[in-house]
C-alpha cells in the first residue's frame, strides 16, 4: 500500500475483455502527481465481461490503497461508475433487486466495492477512453488491461514489469512516456515515428474510435491518420 503520509492519490482503473465475454484482465494505477504513474498493477481474469473486468480494477484498486488517503479515481466506464455511486443505493434498499425487480448482477463485486468505500474519502470522475490529448492515467491502465487480457499473466511495478506497450487504437497524442518498473520516465520511440506516417494499412488489434466518432471492431483494417488510427477513408480525407 502506498504509506498514508500523502495529502491525496490520483489514480485510473480500467478492464478489458476481448470479446465480451472473453479473456479478460483488469488494472489500476497510482500517480503522485496526477499524470506520472509511479505504481501500478494488472491481473487475468479468465473469461469474463468488460463490466466484471471494471468493477474488479476498482475493487483491486480500492483494496490496493490506503483507505486513510483521499483517493481521485479516474475511469471510463459508465457502467462501473454509476454502479457504486447511483444505483448503488437504491439497490441496497430494494434487497439487492433492481428496480425492475430483477437479482443485481455482479451483486458480489458491489458489495465488495460498498465495503470498501466505507469510512473513507472517494471521489469518482469520469474520463472518456481513446481521446487525443486525454487523461494518461486512464489511457495507461487501459493498455495495462489490455495486455493482460492478452497474454493472461498478472503484471506491474511490484513484480517489476515494464510499462504495457502503446495500442493502435490510442491516438498517440495521449500516450505518455513510457515508464519503467520504478516509475521513472523512459523515452521509448513513438509509434507515430514508427510508422512514419505511411498510409500502410493494418488490422486493429482491439477495438477503438476513430477521429470521425465512428468506432472500429478489432480484426478490422485501420491506418494511421493525423489523430492516431482510424477508418482508411477517414485517413485519406484528413490527409487529402
Amino acid at each position: 500500500m502506498i504509506g498514508p503520509m500523502l495529502e491525496r492519490l490520483v489514480a485510473a482503473c480500467d478492464g478489458a475483455s476481448k470479446g465480451n465475454p472473453g479473456p479478460a484482465a483488469w488494472a489500476w494505477v497510482i500517480s503522485e502527481d496526477e499524470r506520472t504513474p509511479v505504481r501500478w498493477e494488472a491481473g487475468p481474469l479468465g473469461r469474463a465481461t468488460n463490466n466484471v473486468a471494471e468493477l474488479t480494477a476498482l475493487e483491486r484498486l480500492l483494496a490496493s490503497t490506503d483507505p486513510g488517503v483521499p483517493l481521485e479515481v479516474r475511469m471510463d466506464s459508465q457502467y462501473a461508475m454509476k454502479a457504486v455511486t447511483t444505483w448503488l443505493p437504491g439497490w441496497k434498499r430494494n434487497g439487492w433487486k433492481t428496480s425492475g425487480g430483477k437479482p443485481v448482477a455482479n451483486r458480489e463485486l458491489v458489495v465488495r466495492i460498498d465495503e470498501l468505500l466505507g469510512g473513507r474519502s472517494v471521489e469518482f470522475r469520469y474520463v472518456p477512453a481513446h481521446q487525443v490529448d486525454g487523461d494518461p492515467l486512464n489511457d495507461f491502465a487501459d493498455r495495462a488491461a489490455s495486455q493482460a487480457a492478452v497474454v493472461q499473466e498478472p503484471a506491474g511495478s511490484d513484480l517489476g514489469s515494464a510499462a504495457p506497450p502503446p495500442s493502435p487504437d490510442t491516438p498517440s497524442a495521449s500516450r505518455p512516456r513510457r515508464v519503467s518498473a520504478g516509475g521513472t520516465r523512459a523515452s521509448g520511440a513513438d509509434s507515430a515515428k514508427r510508422s512514419g506516417g505511411s498510409a500502410r494499412t493494418i488490422k486493429a488489434r482491439f477495438s477503438g474510435r476513430c477521429l470521425c466518432g465512428r468506432p472500429y471492431e478489432a480484426g478490422e483494417p485501420i491506418a494511421k491518420n493525423p489523430q492516431g488510427w482510424g477508418h482508411p477513408e477517414c485517413r485519406e480525407a484528413a490527409t487529402g
